[in-house]
């Protein structure tokens, strides 16, 4: 995700979760999970109904009795503990005011027996009516409402679309110490999820276009009704965008279909250039994308930008060079989160700040769009110099160090500085002391060994110091011993 700074939140107290210890880039396993999901938007009652059949494949070594959901939509509920939006920033998430939603299930078939806990009643658990051991298969099918508030975020209907990011129970990533759960903190990407394949039909009222993560297979009117079928192989999300009002633009990229979601007046050339560019160019130079078709969807949001695997969603009211800038960012977070992954919660800077700096070589590449590579570490250096002296004034001491739970982050401000900013610093740091031809085929090396797997630190760091001796460097960043 883009982050875009408002404001200097004041510091609040900051809140400490344990952190879960994921399991390095496992080996392939012979078969993955699968979702099969039916939804049908009610425009009435800005609601979706939908049922998820879910086919859990246990690829871990252990025995497995029960099975832990996402309810994420359950943040947007009136009473929730945790907030989708901070404070200072819901004036302008919430356009017509506060308005909220929640994820309601109806049944759980194919169990023994299910209940919604967790910290935020974010959490579904199903125990299942046998174990199942390794490479062994569990079928569960849940039925649940996902109620919308009416707000331009991620997961929501906006003032021009519906959002649909994280709109059905999503299985948790698997740890050493079980199934991970974690809340729906308002900073970063509270998100992490193995990869599976996915099979989804949704049923719009007639003149919806929907923008989604998958290729469709078919579709079929039934008096006012539209049901359009999509697949998607080996990822770890699918999302959409609906709207009555979208213009496309599509463009053939190396094999994949690149189309352009917009409302409104037409996108620049110069926007619809950097969707199909970027692409090419992270091809080129990390591996290959993985899947036949990337929706690029402008949309409301009170960020600048948000990524799914194959579409991107990016804020329809952002002028043409700061839209040029997140497109390419969130193209980026398709190799750097969509194919390999990373525990978003504990470890933002990861994806954040390897997306971030995939960013600056592309624009580096691409003169053309005016952006270079000086003036983007310029204003990253200065940013997080400004941070680094306004909480030392503050807190009398900085908290600089990177792999931090997404609750222990004060604000905005401070996320936003430690994991794009210094990211970003940090991986410029390494390109320096390893020459470019290291630098790039260690990114690639790193890239092809945990792609559709979630990485862990140590992962990122053993394929950069295989190629250069990085290690203590690398780590006087994340520990936050690093001065800049």
């Amino acid at each position: 995700m883009k982050k875009t700074l408002i404001i200097l939140a004041a510091a609040t107290a900051a809140f400490t979760a344990a952190t879960a210890t994921l399991t390095a880039c496992k080996k392939d396993a012979q078969g993955t999970s699968k979702y099969v999901i039916s939804a049908t938007y009610d425009e009435k009652e800005n609601c979706l109904n939908g049922v998820v059949d879910f086919t859990f494949y246990n690829s871990t070594d252990n025995e497995i009795s029960d099975l832990q959901f996402n309810l994420w939509g359950n943040a947007f509920r009136k009473d929730a503990k945790y907030k989708p939006v901070s404070d200072s920033l819901a004036a302008k998430a919430y356009y017509a005011g506060r308005s909220y939603g929640g994820e309601s299930v109806e049944k759980v078939e194919g169990c023994a027996s299910w209940e919604v806990g967790g910290e935020d009643a974010n959490i579904l658990n199903v125990v299942l009516n046998s174990p199942v051991y390794p490479d062994q298969t569990a079928k569960v099918s849940i039925t649940y409402t996902l109620d919308l508030a009416k707000i331009n975020h991620r997961t929501g209907v906006t003032t021009d679309t519906v959002n649909l990011g994280n709109f059905y129970p999503v299985l948790c990533a698997y740890s050493q110490e079980g199934f991970i759960n974690a809340p729906y903190y308002c900073n970063g990407d509270p998100f992490v999820s193995e990869c599976a394949d996915y099979d989804v039909s949704l049923t719009l009222p007639q003149g919806y276009t929907a923008a989604t993560s998958g290729k469709q297979l078919s579709c079929s009117e039934a008096g006012e009704v539209v049901t359009t079928r999509y697949e998607l192989k080996k990822a770890r999300d699918f999302a959409a965008v609906l709207s009555k009002n979208f213009k496309t633009v599509t463009r053939n990229v190396s094999g994949c279909e690149v189309t352009v979601y917009y409302c409104g007046n037409d996108r620049t050339t110069r926007e619809i250039d950097a969707a199909c560019e970027s692409l090419e160019y992270y091809s080129k130079t990390f591996g290959s994308y993985a899947y036949p078709t990337l929706s690029v969807v402008f949309t409301p949001l009170y960020v600048s930008g948000m990524e799914y695997p194959a579409l991107t969603m990016i804020n329809s009211a952002l002028e043409e060079a700061d839209s040029t800038y997140t497109i390419a960012h969130e193209n980026a977070h398709q190799w750097w989160y969509a194919m390999v992954g990373n525990d978003q919660v504990n470890c933002a800077w990861q994806d954040e700040g390897l997306a971030e700096y995939s960013t600056i070589c592309f624009f580096e590449n691409h003169p053309a769009y005016g952006y270079t590579r000086t003036q983007a570490l310029g204003t990253a250096v200065k940013s997080y110099r400004a941070y680094y002296s306004v909480y030392n004034q503050i807190f009398g001491k900085a908290d600089t160090s990177m792999s931090r739970n997404l609750g222990a982050f004060d604000s905005e401000y401070e996320y936003v500085n430690v994991a794009y900013n210094k990211g970003l610093l940090m991986f410029e740091a390494a390109r320096t002391a390893m020459g470019d031809k290291k630098f790039f085929a260690a990114a690639r090396s790193y890239f092809e060994d945990c792609r559709f797997k979630i990485a862990s630190p140590d992962d990122l760091i053993s394929h950069f110091s295989a190629k250069h001796d990085l290690e203590g460097l690398l780590n006087s960043y994340i520990d936050g011993k690093v001065v800049i």
